[in-house]
């Protein structure tokens, strides 16, 4: 009896548990992409090759990769601004 309250219990208590993202939203060009992340998106520690830019990018290697087709410059920063 006791080892059927804990199973029922872990079931439970699985069941709550949050379900992480299965992939990352890949956007069709950056005009998309930057009306949700406006300074683009980055691999964490990218430094943008073109100097300073106006906004921050969110980093964010799942992200990046699912968008890596719009970094044209290939430093690690998607649609950067």
């Amino acid at each position: 009896m006791k080892n059927l309250r804990l199973i029922l219990a872990l079931v439970f208590l699985f069941a709550w548990l949050p379900v992480a993202d299965a992939a990352a939203k890949k956007f069709k060009n950056c005009t998309e992409l930057n009306k949700v992340y406006p300074g683009g998106v980055a691999l964490p520690g990218a430094v943008n090759a073109g100097g300073a830019t106006k906004k921050t990018p969110k980093y964010d290697k799942a992200l990046y990769t699912a968008n890596k087709k719009s970094d044209r410059d290939g430093d690690g920063i998607a649609c950067e601004k």
